[in-house]
């Protein structure tokens, strides 16, 4: 019986061929021998030849190709679909347009064989600070022929630095410390136990529009007892292209509000994501285990 791989990359893609082509490329380059990892690439009903692409990188990647038909926006299914089929015990969910640096799966391996229990971890994206100023500035300072020298040198320079720069630095990479670690987990360069987002629920399809699916399972593993890390490591850089329309996440995270119904996911939806933990010190808000602890001893109390 041919042994498992030690992770899944799951990659969901709509109409994105060109952007593809540069993440498959990055996975060809990975320092994990072909037989450690496989691709799972999730078509949410692309018509620009995203198949074929696909297609001519089986000769190089253990890879899977699934598509479903065009029927919305429907990034959370592509991405449990992934999840069905995956067979490595760590899934790394990575965007079409992210380029990987050769050593980043191993990391996010490392990460998750490093420790017994139940690891998410956030990877670090340089370049997604990208507004439609600098966008092109970021491409033209990518080597595609060498994304390793690109990333070690934005390393290097402090250049383009991951827009949650500034989180880390004040928070630090040990973001299971925090009361809500689960805000900084993107689904665009990140991995977690496969078992226990399959028992968590996986990704909640009921998310339609761009944005929130990807903390919200965050916020589940959390719950689960996943212990979140920044790993610097597992490295990338996101190419730069045009947005999905980001105002559908103030809806998506009043939706996150109101399902779980705490005092600290109440504070998503109007507080800026990235004050959102100092809110919860500011406040002395209860983490949402002792929110619930605390409903359960009214309860019995009431009872």
């Amino acid at each position: 019986m041919t042994p498992p791989p030690r992770c899944s990359v799951i990659v969901p893609t709509y109409n994105r061929v060109d952007l593809l082509r540069y993440t498959l490329d990055s996975l060809v380059r990975q320092s994990l021998p072909r037989d450690a990892f496989e691709v799972l690439v999730v078509d949410d009903g692309s018509s620009d030849g995203t198949a074929d692409l696909v297609a001519s990188y089986r000769d190089r990647l253990d890879l899977g190709y699934f598509f479903q038909e065009d029927r919305g926006y429907r990034v959370a299914k592509a991405r449990n679909t992934g999840l069905r089929h995956a067979r490595g015990p760590v899934s790394v969910f990575v965007d079409s347009g992210m380029i990987l640096h050769s050593r980043a799966l191993a990391a996010h391996c490392a990460a998750h064989e490093a420790v017994t229990g139940p690891v998410a971890v956030c990877g670090y994206v340089h370049g997604f600070n990208e507004t439609s100023e600098n966008g092109e500035q970021i491409a033209r300072s990518i080597d595609y022929d060498d994304p390793d020298a690109t990333i070690d040198a934005f390393t290097e320079h402090e250049q383009w630095q991951d827009v949650r720069e500034w989180y880390y630095d004040r928070y630090g990479d040990e973001l299971f410390r925090l009361a809500a670690p689960w805000l900084m987990f993107w689904t665009c360069n990140v991995s977690a136990n496969t078992a226990q987002v399959k028992a968590v629920g996986m990704f909640d399809e009921a998310y339609r529009t761009w944005g929130g699916e990807d903390i919200d399972l965050a916020y589940r593993l959390h719950e689960d007892g996943a212990r979140f890390v920044l790993r610097r490591d597992a490295t990338s850089i996101h190419c730069p292209h045009p947005k999905e329309d980001m105002r559908s996440a103030d809806a998506n995270h009043r939706y996150f509000a109101a399902k779980y119904d705490t005092p600290i996911t109440r504070l998503v939806p109007d507080t800026d994501i990235f004050l959102v933990e100092q809110a919860i010190r500011d406040g002395g808000l209860p983490t949402c285990a002792e929110h619930r602890a605390a409903q359960r001893r009214d309860r019995a109390g009431a009872a």
